[in-house]
């Protein structure tokens, strides 16, 4: 059985989309694996979950260190970066520790409903499904990556807004600052 009770299925591949709400890292033997959570499956993967999270990059069509780089870019981190795996869906992600370390698990934003500090060095995260599991990760630590990944989502939800406000002026031009109403109006007072 799972964590929630779940089946545990194995698998192999695994790509991250709009249902992944966690991949952690498990001892399996003496490897790593992932376990990977969504709301109503549980998988186990022989993948490590870095490489799940560049695999899920470049079955989007662009790969892990370019996406690392345009997170510096635009929000100015350069440690425990979140990672935009696929915007238009909204999935984004984001490491507990370094992504090299095999203890780090990858949250997945658009899950994440609340958490609280369950100890000192544990936080208890409640999942939009009502599902919650406490990790082993601080709560500031937490709460840093939670605000680093929403701020990465704002800037890059701005930059596409600026984008469409662009566009739109292109093809329709400026906005015509004429009134509503006819002058012949104010003008027939007058006489």
């Amino acid at each position: 059985m799972g964590l929630k009770g779940l089946t545990q299925v194995k698998i192999g591949e695994y790509v991250a989309n709009s249902c992944t709400m966690y991949i952690k890292p498990v001892e399996y033997g003496n490897k790593v694996f992932s376990i990977v959570v969504e709301p109503e499956d549980e998988f186990l993967s022989p993948f490590k979950p870095l490489d799940l999270i560049k695999n899920s990059c470049a079955f989007y069509g662009v790969d892990y260190e370019s996406r690392r780089k345009g997170t510096k870019l635009l929000i100015g981190y350069s440690r425990k970066l979140p990672i935009v795996i696929e915007p238009i869906n909204n999935i984004y992600a984001f490491c507990t520790a370094s992504p090299e370390d095999p203890n780090c698990v990858w949250f997945f934003l658009e899950h994440i409903k609340d958490y609280r500090r369950a100890s000192a060095r544990q936080t208890l995260v409640i999942f939009r499904n009502d599902f919650s599991f406490t990790f082993p990760i601080s709560y500031s630590t937490f709460n840093t990556q939670m605000l680093r990944t929403s701020y990465l989502q704002t800037k890059l939800m701005q930059r596409v807004e600026l984008n469409k406000k662009k566009l739109f002026y292109l093809l329709h031009g400026p906005k015509s600052s004429k009134a509503s109403e006819s002058s012949e109006f104010y003008l027939k007072d007058r006489k």
